[in-house]
């Protein structure tokens, strides 16, 4: 593979730059099919969107991470994507890219399960209707967790030298000062919710409990998936061929074990080791370590 190709490229890519690939793809795709197809983006994204009423969202439950992925407008995405960008950077000069997915993909899911329940349950959102989309749940998930893991790292913000944990708190005031007279009240609890998720992360984090290592394993399920599958290692034992068997015929017995550890083989091709007895693993390993 060509190291300039665009595919070796985004292999090659750090996890913050896969993420910032993905969504704006996903813009370019989404608006210009409706451009070119007179179809309105709303009636392409709708499934994709989280609504808010339980009866839309139960038949679309992939919505609590999918709508993360989608933005309505270029400046939307932009933000999003630069604020990702930046304190990306900083939570993996500490972390794994793995765990930088955790956060984010938890933090989107739990600021779309704060919007879906605030629309249902009080009474302010009675008379509205609507659905969730952007990064923004997953992008604060990220920021408050820095903010709260590592609080005075000092970081150099126009002419000013601020603190994280100033960015982090500044974030959440000005969604929480908003809420009452905005008219994205959903968009901002979307926010509270990876919000919250992210400072709870980070504290449970620094007292030893990692609360996201079971959505890491069903990472590492995930990616075994779409990862050949390679035995399980045993001692190289030589394979003869016929003329070689015949050329080392002089002792019964060596023939013997050979023509066994020969038909174990076979049966490892065609069924894999773990369909061996263990009579024949305990043969096979005794044969190569004679070897």
């Amino acid at each position: 593979m060509a190291a300039n190709s665009l595919s070796y490229q985004f292999k090659t890519a750090g996890i913050v730059v896969k993420l910032i690939v993905i969504n704006l793809a996903l813009f370019l795709l989404v608006n210009l099919f409706a451009f070119f197809f007179k179809i309105p983006v709303a009636q392409l994204t709708g499934w994709f969107v989280l609504p808010d009423s339980f009866t839309e969202f139960i038949t679309q439950p992939w919505a609590f991470l999918t709508y993360s992925f989608l933005h309505f407008g270029f400046w939307h995405l932009f933000w999003n994507m630069l604020w990702l960008y930046w304190f990306g950077g900083f939570v993996l000069n500490l972390f794994a890219a793995k765990r930088f997915l955790t956060i984010y993909i938890l933090g989107a899911v739990c600021g779309g399960l704060l919007y879906v329940l605030s629309y249902n349950l009080f009474p302010v959102f009675s008379n509205e209707r609507g659905y969730l989309l952007g990064a923004s749940a997953a992008v604060t998930a990220i920021i408050v967790f820095i903010a709260t893991y590592t609080p005075n790292t000092a970081v150099r913000l126009f002419f000013f030298t601020v603190k994280l944990w100033h960015i982090g708190v500044f974030f959440v005031l000005k969604d929480l000062i908003q809420l009452p007279t905005s008219g994205n009240a959903g968009g901002l609890l979307a926010h509270l919710g990876g919000a919250i998720f992210g400072y709870v992360y980070a504290i449970q984090l620094a007292k030893g409990n990692d609360i996201g290592s079971w959505f890491e394993n069903i990472l590492d399920w995930f990616e075994g998936l779409f990862t050949p599958r390679t035995k399980k290692p045993f001692k190289k034992v030589h394979r003869t061929t016929r003329k070689d068997s015949v050329r080392s015929n002089t002792n019964n017995e060596k023939t013997n074990n050979q023509k066994k550890v020969d038909a174990i083989l076979d049966k490892i091709g065609k069924s894999g080791y773990d369909s061996l007895t263990k009579a024949e693993k305990d043969f096979l390993f005794k044969a190569g370590k004679e070897d």
